[in-house]
């Protein structure tokens, strides 16, 4: 496979993640992190840091936006729920150091 075609197929990958994350409103971010170590924020942050090392100016809040597709505090305002103790205690005991 070729660099362009490795590029393309990757960059498709990653809007299909974006769009399943949008979808999945009912999962919380707190879930995505004590199941899978990542959520759409570390996401948000993982881009950041790509156009950052490309030379691109990108604030946080632009990061979080194209991710979360809306404004992160509309979206918490939408779609947050209260962690729950157990949910909580999973974070605590399982926290990624990323």
């Amino acid at each position: 496979m070729d660099d362009q075609t490795k590029l393309e197929l990757e960059a498709a990958v990653f809007r299909r993640l974006v769009e399943h994350m949008r979808g999945r409103t009912d999962v919380q971010n707190i879930d995505m992190m004590n199941l899978a170590g990542f959520c759409r924020n570390c996401l948000s942050n993982w881009y950041q840091d790509a156009a950052q090392d490309k030379g691109v100016s990108l604030e946080k809040s632009e990061a979080r936006e194209i991710v979360y597709g809306m404004p992160y505090d509309d979206w918490k305002a939408k779609y947050q729920t209260e962690a729950t103790a157990d949910q909580q205690a999973a974070f605590e005991k399982n926290k990624p150091q990323h």
